[in-house]
């Protein structure tokens, strides 16, 4: 490891800020992209800014140890990056502690050099630092979810013209069917870990898109384990005469004390919280579960059902935020980018899954199936 170029990518978060905190941090060769260590740790309650820092010393410890000759820091922390430079002070005693360590660190290396980058571009060691966090929540120590190595090292997909280049594999078809109608999705209110039932125009939609999915050549049905969304499997599978496997990754995001509440009533009861969690997708309403944490684990739930299913064509039956991520997953985009899709109850969309490449999305929002159920697309 002698000699070698690093890139230190790190960040760190806390659930109320103060709150409960983690951090994140991998170390990647800065030639290849190779992931040659990720190191996080759930800190106990702390501050966004202490879990920042504390992601920054794991790393520059990392390539220490591993030898580094030259080491490229990255963080969005823009207060890290430039207390570290020199350029802003560091007035907190806390902040003070933290900084001397990661200049001693820095001193002990023979090259390092900091750059801010957005957030969306940190995004290995911000899941990282909620994997810690979730893990810490449950009491269990912090394990990687994957091996480091060349696998899972990030690199950017060549472009190519899907549907004009030659065949790259067979990827898994993913039918992404949203669950049917809520009073609760009728009243736009937040609906997370709670149970409401399909109403009956939800019940109706659930078997039109039976009906619809019925020469789909469809080989598996995974649900998420929400009452909603296993009724609205339950009619499809009827129909198919297939069986539902349960993934709880699929389940919708956990919106604590915001649960069937309107995103107005929130706004008035909170609007500093709102905003916040708008701004920024690793903030959490209160008691409740960020965008980046639902992320990771659908990330890793639709890993999961990929793998067990190459080839195959499978109905995911799932939530609107959770098919939103794995759409804007598919296409790249910033996580905040699902706040600008829109998807009706019991709309269909569709993702190539391929193993070793971007998905492709081959359809969004269809309700086409739902007849006099349908939403109109301009409203």
């Amino acid at each position: 490891m002698t000699g070698r170029r690093v890139v230190v990518e790190a960040d760190g978060g806390s659930r109320g800020n103060p709150g409960p905190a983690g951090y994140g941090a991998v170390v990647r060769d800065a030639d290849t992209g190779e992931v040659l260590r990720e190191i996080a740790e759930g800190i106990g309650t702390a501050s966004n800014n202490v879990a920042e820092y504390r992601g920054l010393i794991a790393g520059l410890t990392a390539a220490k140890e591993l030898g580094a000759a030259s080491v490229d820091v990255r963080m969005d922390s823009k207060l890290v990056v430039e207390q570290m430079a020199g350029r802003w002070k560091v007035k907190h005693p806390d902040m003070q502690t933290l900084a001397k360590q990661a200049a001693a660190l820095v001193r002990a290396l023979p090259a390092v050099s900091f750059s801010h980058i957005r957030r969306e571009l940190n995004g290995h060691a911000d899941r990282l630092a909620n994997q810690a966090m979730d893990d810490q929540a449950a009491g269990l120590a912090w394990t990687p979810r994957a091996e480091a190595g060349p696998a899972a090292a990030p690199s950017k997909p060549a472009n190519t013209l899907y549907g004009w280049a030659a065949p790259v594999g067979s990827p898994t078809h993913a039918l992404l069917l949203r669950h049917g109608e809520t009073p609760l999705s009728l009243e736009k209110r937040f609906s997370g870990c709670g149970e409401p039932e399909l109403t009956d125009r939800g019940k109706a939609q659930a078997a039109g898109a039976a009906q619809r999915l019925r020469e789909a050549g469809i080989d598996v049905i995974v649900a998420s384990p929400r009452r909603r969304t296993q009724q609205t499997a339950t009619v499809v599978a009827e129909l198919l005469g297939l069986p539902v496997e349960t993934e709880p990754g699929f389940a919708e995001t956990d919106f604590g004390e915001w649960e069937g509440m309107t995103f107005g009533e929130v706004g008035k009861a909170d609007p500093a919280a709102l905003r916040r969690w708008l701004d920024d997708p690793s903030v959490a309403p209160p008691g409740g579960e960020s965008m980046a944490s639902t992320a990771s684990r659908v990330a890793a739930a639709r890993a999961r059902v990929s793998e067990a299913h190459p080839g195959k064509t499978v109905l995911v039956v799932s939530h609107v935020t959770p098919i939103k991520i794995m759409l804007r997953d598919a296409i790249g985009a910033p996580l905040d980018a699902i706040y600008r899709i829109h998807l009706d109850p019991a709309s269909l969309s569709a993702i190539d899954w391929f193993v070793d490449r971007p998905g492709v999305v081959r359809l969004m929002n269809d309700t086409s199936h739902l007849g006099e159920h349908a939403t109109a697309p301009f409203h």
